[in-house]
C-alpha cells in the first residue's frame, strides 16, 4: 500500500471505536438521532481513509502504470479505479 499506514490504521482505530460507542449506545437504549450521528460520524472518518488509500493509489501505483508505456497495464489500472469509483457513487 503506497498510503501513509499510520494515518490510515489511525482513522480506522478512531472509527473503529466509534462503531464500539454505536453499539453500546444501542445497547443503552440511546436516542435514535445520537445513534444515527454516531453512525454518520463513523462513515465520515472511513470515507476519509478511503480518500488517502485512492490519492496515494493514483500518485503511486496508477503514475508507475504510466510510466511503464505497458498500456495493458496502464488499461487494467484504470479499469481497477473506474471500478472502485463506480462503486463510491451508487
Amino acid at each position: 500500500m503506497k498510503a501513509d499506514s499510520k494515518q490510515v490504521k489511525r482513522l480506522l482505530k478512531t472509527a473503529r471505536g466509534q462503531i464500539d460507542g454505536v453499539l453500546k449506545m444501542i445497547d443503552d437504549d440511546k436516542y435514535c438521532i445520537d445513534i444515527v450521528n454516531q453512525i454518520m460520524a463513523s462513515s465520515a472518518i472511513l470515507n476519509k481513509a478511503t480518500k488517502e488509500i485512492l490519492h496515494a493509489h493514483i500518485n503511486g501505483c496508477i503514475k508507475e502504470s504510466f510510466e511503464s508505456n505497458d498500456e495493458a497495464f496502464q488499461e487494467k489500472k484504470i479499469q481497477e479505479l473506474l471500478s472502485v469509483i463506480d462503486k463510491i457513487a451508487k
